[in-house]
């Protein structure tokens, strides 16, 4: 049983996996925040540049 025990313990690769979610997780909140500001950012250009071409075209 202390055998099965101490395996266990000196297993890490429930550790590692954890710390690989974690990274992915921080990556996916930084490209839904990035691609959130581009898509506002994108929106109101082109509602900028719809404006300028609706009061140019008679």
């Amino acid at each position: 049983m202390s055998k099965l025990y101490s395996r266990f313990v000196k297993n890490e690769s429930g550790a590692t996996a954890i710390e690989y979610g974690l990274i992915a997780a921080l990556i996916a909140v930084g490209i839904i925040a990035g691609a959130s500001l581009l898509g506002s950012n994108l929106s109101s250009k082109f509602s900028a540049i719809a404006t300028k071409i609706g009061t140019t075209v008679p």
